[in-house]
């Protein structure tokens, strides 16, 4: 039950959003460019990143509805499982690990952890992975913060197929550029 008693026993992250739009509007913006905007890696990978680092930190509920989002954009299921056995493009390992250390052990990265990413990946899908690692730590703390319950998978593929469809600022009503498309 959500710490707040305003928000409804099954509230989520757009809960808050909507009743901060001047706060989770901007975030929005940003995540609709993070994670879907250009970028050497595909929406998939990025949503595979933020899941994946959701997982490292143990936070069950971001883990839950972005895996769903990377199946969507096509990630095999199964992919989080194991990284290093999973079918993913040899150089996505080094950057999954390089994401694992950070969420985890963010102050123990070194330059030998970014240059094995940059062996494989240009600075940009760095600094992506970086900020999506950011995006993953403060969602943790959002979802925690406010008491969500966990996250049930049904209604995380439900929410993981709007978003590939609309993105992160036309997912919300409270966001959209044109209101007149809502639904």
């Amino acid at each position: 039950m959500p710490f707040l008693d305003d928000l409804p026993d099954n509230a989520g992250p757009p809960a808050v959003f909507k009743r901060f739009p001047e706060a989770y509007g901007p975030f929005s913006e940003m995540s609709q460019a993070l994670m879907n905007g250009p970028s050497p890696l595909s929406p998939g990978e990025r949503e595979l990143i933020l899941a994946f680092a959701a997982g490292a930190m143990g936070c069950q509920f971001v883990l839950t509805g972005h895996s769903e989002a990377a199946y969507a954009w096509g990630i095999p299921r199964g992919t989080l499982d194991d990284i290093d056995s999973a079918e993913v493009d040899a150089p996505l390992k080094p950057l999954l690990h390089f994401v694992r250390k950070l969420a985890v052990t963010p102050n123990d990265m070194t330059q030998a952890d970014a240059d094995a990413v940059l062996a494989h990946w240009p600075a940009q899908a760095l600094h992506d992975a970086v900020a999506i690692t950011g995006r993953a730590a403060f969602m943790q703390r959002l979802t925690a913060g406010m008491g969500f319950a966990p996250l049930d998978v049904e209604v995380a593929r439900t929410h993981a197929k709007k978003r590939v469809e609309k993105g992160y600022v036309n997912l919300y009503s409270a966001f959209r550029k044109d209101p007149a498309k809502d639904g």
